[in-house]
């Protein structure tokens, strides 16, 4: 005698299945994808943030040297200067094991370099160094070194920042319970659609108007993971936007479409120079609008506004020359802000220890001494005046300098002046006094900012351009 009784199937399986599914699905996203990268600690055996050696092309073995491998030759942007040399090349100013020399040490080891044996022949591809093309200071070749944030993951760049790795993790705790709720939420959505779908010879079941197990449930679960996520969601917070009372402190201010970057003797410069393995404070400001420091790296991003002070700190861990970013939408240039005369953008050079210090002193001695022209030259270059004024003749945002002066000009209220000495003055401290029609009013002031030196060379390097 056949039961009359149907056979009741346990919930308990397609539950399971469902569970399992969203955490292997959870599990497969983040190994696959969310994956952090490992913090390079400094003396990594690759060196200043360059590629590992195993994935950089070698040269052929040097015929004279037994054998030796000679150093790569390097050109990241073809824009700058012809012949410059990796940063542990001879001749750089930095000792090979990484430290940076001065110039007359870098030019000995090179001098005792060609005196031993004959020069190392140049990879592939490098390019020929240019005659007489002047030697790049140290620090100038760091600044035009690869950019060495392209490891990573998926969704990040590596990081270098020793307060990153909780947000890090935030993220990727995020992205895991994301993930399984997803496809958790998902598959039971499509499992109860299909077995209980109208179908002839079945009835709908009544719809449960109260479940004390299953409310309590699914307001239980997301609480407690609400509060995990805001507890060491505000313990990150806490750590990153509070920087140690010992920190060096760096100002920047930002324009469009310019970095300035002030150090505590007062050297200035277009790239932002940090010190390894110490907290860095930025106090920043805006002379126009919004801007926004970014550098991926360092996950670290900090609105800069006109007329107040924000703060950002960070303390980066591997040495290195990384991207630096406006983040916020400034203006018809903003993909532009940084820009340098060679075409590349700003960037941020983590040095090795005791190589801050020196860039520091070589700096500040750098300008003692050029030729105004020459001074003029660089001033044109750090202080951003390449983000709007060329030297070959074509408009950019503003005029441009060649051929400027001794020519006159057309002003807004459509008096004429020639470009002399005055006017060049005059435009650099109070921009907007004789504006000219065509170009938008966006000049920022630079009363203060210059000294009389500056302003002299600023004046020679556009005479200059004939």
């Amino acid at each position: 005698m056949k039961s009359k009784h149907k056979k009741v199937r346990s919930p308990l399986r397609p539950i399971a299945a469902i569970l399992v599914t969203a955490s292997l699905s959870a599990a497969l996203v983040v190994g696959l994808f969310g994956t952090p990268a490992a913090v390079a600690q400094p003396g990594h055996p690759t060196g200043q943030g360059e590629a590992p050696a195993q994935t950089a092309p070698q040269p052929a073995p040097n015929p004279g040297g037994g054998g030796v491998v000679p150093p790569p030759v390097t050109q990241p942007n073809e824009g700058t200067a012809a012949g410059m040399q990796n940063a542990t090349g001879p001749g750089s100013g930095v000792a090979g094991d990484g430290s940076a020399g001065s110039g007359t040490a870098g030019e000995k080891a090179q001098a005792a370099g060609a005196a031993g044996s004959a020069a190392a022949p140049a990879p592939a591809g490098a390019p020929a160094p240019a005659a007489g093309a002047p030697e790049l200071p140290w620090y100038e070749k760091l600044v035009n070194r690869p950019i060495g944030d392209d490891d990573g993951n998926f969704w990040m760049p590596k990081s270098v920042n020793t307060v990153t790795d909780s947000s890090d993790l935030m993220f990727i705790s995020v992205l895991a319970l994301s993930t399984f709720f997803f496809v958790g939420i998902a598959a039971a959505v499509i499992y109860l659609t299909i077995k209980y779908r109208h179908r002839p010879g079945h009835k709908a079941e009544p719809s449960a108007s109260h479940n004390d197990a299953m409310e309590i449930t699914w307001t239980v679960i997301p609480t407690i993971i609400t509060v995990f996520l805001f507890y060491y969601g505000w313990r990150s917070y806490i750590n990153i936007v509070t920087p140690p009372q010992k920190a060096v402190e760096i100002n920047v201010q930002a324009w469009r479409w310019a970095w300035n970057f002030k150090h505590s003797n007062g050297v200035e410069d277009a790239d932002l120079h940090v010190p390894v393995n110490t907290p860095v404070r930025l106090v920043m400001t805006s002379r126009d609008v919004l801007h926004a420091f970014y550098v991926p790296v360092l996950r670290t991003k900090q609105d800069i506004i006109p007329r107040r002070y924000t703060y950002v700190w960070f303390n980066a861990t591997k040495p290195g020359t990384y991207r630096l970013a406006c983040a916020e939408y400034c203006g018809t240039n903003h993909s532009q802000m940084g820009r340098q005369a060679d075409g590349r953008r700003a960037v941020i050079v983590v040095h090795e220890p005791g190589d801050y210090e020196r860039y520091l002193a070589d700096k500040a001695a750098s300008g003692v001494g050029l030729p105004p022209d020459k001074l003029g030259a660089m001033l044109y270059d750090k202080k951003g005046c390449v983000a709007c004024h060329t030297t070959d003749g074509s408009p950019r945002v503003g005029p441009t300098f060649k051929g400027s002066f001794g020519s006159p000009v057309t002003l807004a209220d459509g008096s004429k002046i020639t470009v002399d000495e005055n006017y060049i003055r005059e435009s650099l401290l109070y921009p907007q006094a004789k504006s000219r029609p065509g170009f938008p009013p966006s000049m920022p002031s630079f009363e203060g900012q210059l000294k009389e030196k500056e302003i002299e060379g600023l004046i020679a390097f556009i005479k200059s351009l004939k």
